[in-house]
């Protein structure tokens, strides 16, 4: 009976001390991941496949009706005036440069994407540009920039057929 019980002691201090040594976190191991995921994120080249976009060109009216009204000097007439623009301090990553006003067609947390679109908007004709508002962290795939906000505003109306969120921008 002696010997049992001390078999029996022996097993269950064993079984207790193993359980508690398996318990234990592995907190080194979730440092490591989240180092791992800071160093990517700081990380400036981009390794993955930019996504792919499907981008459909602005279709050319081959017939155009002008009516011409008689508008005051220094305003603009009532539709090009209620047009929204977002004003953004931004830089340019990859293109030309920025005039006052710009046509934006994608906004993007990661460069990747940007770039990718930026891509599709070139092969289908178009000037992209890509600047970034470091404020915000986002980078803006440019289609075109304009002098004025009335050109701005009818390039927009026209890429809106293929990019409906298209918006404005103004330059600070």
């Amino acid at each position: 009976m002696k010997k049992t019980t001390t078999y029996a002691t022996i097993a269950a201090s064993m079984f207790f001390a193993f359980s508690l040594s398996s318990c234990k976190s592995n907190e080194s191991m979730y440092k490591k991941a989240y180092e791992k995921a800071q160093a990517m994120n700081q990380n400036t080249q981009v390794t993955e496949e930019p996504a792919v976009v499907n981008v459909t060109p602005v279709q050319q009216q081959t017939t155009t009706t002008t009516t011409t009204t008689p508008v005051a000097k220094n305003t603009t007439p009532v539709a090009q005036s209620n047009v929204k623009v977002q004003e953004e301090s931004v830089q340019v990553i990859d293109g030309a440069g920025l005039k006052a006003y710009s046509v934006v067609c994608g906004s993007f947390s990661l460069q990747a994407n940007a770039v990718g679109l930026q891509q599709k908007l070139k092969q289908n004709g178009y000037q992209a540009q890509i600047a970034l508002n470091p404020e915000r962290k986002l980078y803006r795939v440019i289609a075109s920039t304009h002098d004025t906000k009335d050109q701005a505003t009818d390039y927009r109306n026209k890429l809106r057929e293929s990019y409906p969120d298209a918006w404005l921008l103004y330059k600070k």
